[in-house]
C-alpha cells in the first residue's frame, strides 16, 4: 500500500480487479454489491453516508467528505439458489423425453470492485470507480424439462466510472461522472428438430456503451445529511453469433450458424438517502430507490439478414427498494452495522422465464468494521435474502391450465421456484 500513492497506480490496480463475474442479487439482474461497508446496512443510506470512496458509485458528491486520498477494494461472494419443481410441463412430441427439474440453477459468483478518490484542493475532488453494476447467471442441467426455454443465461458487465465532485458550500456538494460500460452475454437453449431429434442453440456476443451519473449531498446539520443520486440508462446493440450443436446435416441450410444482434437497454436508477448521527454511538440510515426496469420489454434476437431468430416477451415494470440500517460505534476500533430491505421484483408474473426466475425479496444484513490504524480499515458484511416463492407457466396461451388442449404440440414449462441468496463481502480501505 505504501508504494501505491498515485492515481496511475490506482488505475493499474483497477485493471487487475477487472476480472468479473455476475450473479443477480438485487431485483432483476442488478448488483448493489458495490462495497462491503454498505452490505451490513443492506445498502441503506448509501447516497448520503459517504463512508469511503465507494460513494463514487452511489453518489459522487460524497467524495467531498473524504479528505486526502482514499482507496477501497472489495470482493463480494454471491450464492443465489433457484430450484424448480415441475407441476405439469409437457413436450411438443412424445418422442422427446420430458426431462428432470434441472438442479439448482444458481452457483457461487465473485464480484470485485475498486474505488479511488483524491482531494485536489479544498473544493474539488476527483475519483475513479471500477465495478460490476449488472450481472446474471443461471444454468440448468442440459436435459431438464425447461431446456427448450433456457439452459444457460449469462450477463456480465464491467463499468469504468471517472468522477468529479465540487464542494459548493459547507452545506451543499454536487458530483457527476461518466460511465464506460461493456456487456458480455451468453444464452443457450434446446431446439426441437422434430423427427430428427433435438439440438442446442447458443448465442454469444458483446457491446460497449456510455452513460453518466450525478448526485447532490445536502447537510441539514452537522449530524444529518440527505443525498440524492441518479444513474442513466445505457443502451446496447449487442453484436453476437448463434451456433447450433447436434444440428442434423439436412437442416444446415435451413438453420445456419451466423451473426445476430440484440438491442438491450440497462435501466436508469434513482435514489434518495438519509444519514443521521443520533449520538456518538449510533448512526441511523434510510433509503428509497427506483429502477426503470420498464425499458426491458421484448427481447428480439435478429439475424444479420433481418430475419427474427427468437423473441422473448418480458414486459418488466419499474421497481422500488426500501431499506433501513444502523451503525453502532463500539469503540475507536470497532463499528457494527445492521440493516434490512424490501426489494420489489420488476418481473411480470405472466412473463416470468427460467432465465430470470425472480420475485420480491427481503434482505437481512449485518457487518463490522475494524480499524487497524488511522489509515487502514477492514470491513466485512453478510446478508441473507428471503426470496418469495414464484410460479412459472410458459404454456401459450397462459390460460392453458384451464384449457389443456390449447397447449397441445408445444414445449410447455409449468411449475414452481424456491429461491434464496447468500452474500458475503470483504473490503480493505486505505486513506493517506
Amino acid at each position: 500500500m505504501k508504494t501505491c500513492r498515485t492515481l496511475k497506480c490506482s488505475i493499474v490496480t483497477a485493471a487487475v480487479l477487472a476480472g468479473y463475474s455476475g450473479a443477480a442479487a438485487s431485483a432483476g439482474f442488478q448488483l448493489l454489491e458495490q462495497n462491503a461497508s454498505g452490505l451490513g446496512n443492506a445498502y441503506a443510506g448509501q447516497a448520503a453516508s459517504a463512508q469511503d470512496a465507494s460513494t463514487i458509485f452511489f453518489n459522487p458528491a460524497g467524495m467531498t467528505l473524504l479528505p486526502g486520498r482514499n482507496a477501497v477494494g472489495a470482493v463480494n461472494f454471491i450464492r443465489p439458489s433457484a430450484e424448480f419443481t415441475n407441476t405439469g410441463s409437457t413436450t411438443a412430441s412424445p418422442l422427446l423425453p420430458l426431462g428432470g427439474n434441472g438442479g439448482d440453477a444458481g452457483d457461487w459468483a465473485v464480484v470485485p470492485n475498486f474505488y479511488y478518490s483524491w482531494q485536489v484542493n479544498p473544493k474539488v475532488f476527483v475519483g475513479l470507480g471500477v465495478n460490476v453494476p449488472f450481472g446474471l447467471k443461471t444454468e440448468y442441467d442440459s436435459n431438464w424439462v425447461g431446456r427448450f426455454h433456457a439452459i444457460t443465461s449469462e450477463l456480465k458487465t464491467l463499468n469504468i466510472n471517472p468522477s468529479v465532485a465540487l464542494k459548493v458550500s459547507e452545506t451543499l456538494s454536487v458530483g457527476a461522472g461518466v460511465n464506460y460500460q461493456r456487456a458480455d452475454a451468453k444464452l443457450s437453449n434446446a431446439v426441437n428438430f422434430g423427427a430428427l431429434g433435438e439440438g442446442v442453440a447458443t448465442v454469444e456476443g458483446h457491446d460497449s456503451a456510455w452513460g453518466w451519473n450525478a448526485g447532490v449531498l445536502f447537510s441539514l446539520s452537522p449530524d444529518t445529511r440527505i443525498g440524492a443520486a441518479y444513474r442513466s440508462s445505457i443502451g446496447y446493440k449487442i453484436d453476437a453469433s448463434v451456433a447450433f450443436a447436434n444440428r442434423p446435416p439436412a437442416l444446415a441450410g435451413q438453420v445456419p450458424d451466423g451473426a445476430v444482434t440484440a438491442d438491450v437497454r440497462m435501466p436508469a436508477t434513482a435514489s434518495l438517502s438519509l444519514f443521521h448521527r443520533l449520538n456518538p454511538e449510533w448512526d441511523l440510515l434510510a433509503d428509497v430507490s427506483w429502477t426503470d426496469w420498464s425499458t426491458i420489454g421484448v427481447l428480439n434476437i435478429v439475424r444479420d439478414n433481418g430475419r427474427l431468430l427468437s423473441t422473448t416477451p418480458l414486459h418488466w415494470k419499474d421497481s422500488w427498494r426500501f431499506s433501513v440500517g444502523a451503525n453502532y460505534h463500539y469503540n475507536n476500533e470497532w463499528t457494527f452495522r445492521f440493516g434490512a430491505s424490501y426489494d420489489q421484483t420488476p418481473i411480470n408474473e405472466a412473463d416470468r422465464t427460467p432465465r430470470v426466475p425472480d420475485n420480491d425479496r427481503t434482505w437481512l444484513a449485518l457487518g463490522a468494521q475494524y480499524r487497524l490504524s488511522k489509515q487502514l480499515a477492514i470491513d466485512a458484511g453478510y446478508a441473507y435474502l428471503f426470496v418469495k416463492d414464484s410460479s412459472i407457466n410458459l404454456c401459450n396461451p397462459p390460460q392453458a391450465a384451464a384449457n389443456p388442449p390449447a397447449c397441445a404440440g408445444k414445449n410447455n414449462l409449468v411449475g414452481n421456484y424456491e429461491n434464496d441468496i447468500h452474500i458475503l463481502s470483504m473490503q480493505l480501505r486505505y486513506t493517506y
